[in-house]
């Protein structure tokens, strides 16, 4: 698959380096708002094609796909784009800000038959499908709970009042959006949407989240998950159940399982990785494209809807607001 990358930040960065492991991927393409950007992007990666127009770039004959890695209040009007234009899209997680916008979105994937995939990585990856397995030898499950907290390099920057588009609600961004929705994306995928959500968080004078806590209720069990742009987190992810619990390291990216028996004795059950993180949802999205899917059957349609609706709920009750919500 030749992909065309649409940003030029780190993450695209990530994502470059990480299709050096799946032999099937070609970064063929860049598009960037700015020439001499996207010049300088291509030059650093050995990338031969440079865009500037997202329409010319999928029309250009040398790209089958697209990877978007923009700010998340542009991924919806960039993904239907490239959608119209019959070219599949690996969109950065959270896929958009709204259930409305998200709607959108997938409707122009059915509509044209072009598949459009969220890029989630932690539920591809290896250790999150060995925690899957696992979860009937728990018992009844009865607690989740997950944990990202990562200290923006960004923060110290709008402390003395220079205000980055990380902090901005004018493109989306916060803690939840950025973090949390690692923390929430993996809870539904396992356990569905809840009945009963309460979240508290503490915002920053610019109108977004530094930090929240959200606690969900279900029938059997209940969560609670926690994340922050302000500070810096090392707890694991733990699903616990009657019989046992499970220890997830790194939640947004599960680099270890250990399953705890009752008496505490532990059971190393992680699967050694044998490439970058980000190439498996890269495998993935090409996987999908090759059979004519129009999405994954890990990161479904239904999932991002419900994902971001659970956020809008959330951001509902902690009292942000982005202009996007008006569209």
């Amino acid at each position: 698959m030749r992909i065309g990358v649409i940003g030029t930040n780190w993450i695209t960065d990530s994502l470059i380096e990480a299709s050096k492991n799946v032999e099937e991927a070609t970064i063929t393409a860049v598009c960037s708002r700015k020439q001499d950007t996207g010049e300088a992007f291509a030059s650093k990666h050995g990338i031969p094609h440079v865009f500037t127009s997202i329409t010319e770039m999928c029309r250009s004959g040398v790209i089958d796909g697209v990877y978007i890695a923009t700010p998340n209040s542009v991924h919806h009007e960039q993904a239907i784009a490239c959608l119209e234009e019959g070219i599949p899209v690996l969109c950065e997680k959270p896929l958009t800000a709204t259930r409305e916008l998200a709607e959108k979105m997938i409707e122009t994937s059915r509509k044209n038959q072009v598949l459009l995939m969220e890029a989630m990585k932690s539920t591809v990856m290896p250790n999150f499908k060995r925690a899957q397995e696992l979860l009937p030898s728990l018992g009844q499950i009865r607690r989740y709970s997950a944990h990202y907290g990562q200290y923006s390099s960004r923060f110290d920057a709008f402390k003395e009042g220079d205000i980055k588009n990380a902090f901005k609600p004018e493109f989306a961004n916060g803690s939840l959006m950025d973090l949390g929705v690692y923390t929430l994306y993996p809870l539904v995928a396992l356990f569905g949407m809840p009945e009963e959500v309460k979240a508290v968080s503490v915002n920053l004078h610019s109108g977004v989240d530094g930090q929240g806590v959200v606690a969900l209720r279900y029938p059997e069990m209940d969560a609670v998950v926690t994340y922050s742009k302000i500070i810096d987190s090392y707890l694991p992810a733990e699903i616990a159940g009657e019989k046992a619990a499970l220890h997830i390291e790194h939640i947004s990216s599960p680099s270890g399982v250990t399953k705890i028996n009752k008496g505490g004795e532990r059971e190393d059950h992680t699967i050694p990785a044998t490439k970058a993180s980000m190439a498996y949802e890269l495998e993935e999205f090409i996987q999908c494209w090759k059979k004519g899917k129009i999405e994954s059957s890990i990161n479904t349609h239904k999932l991002s809807l419900n994902v971001i609706a659970l956020m809008q709920e959330i951001r509902k009750q902690i009292g942000v607001t982005y202009p996007l919500d008006q569209a």
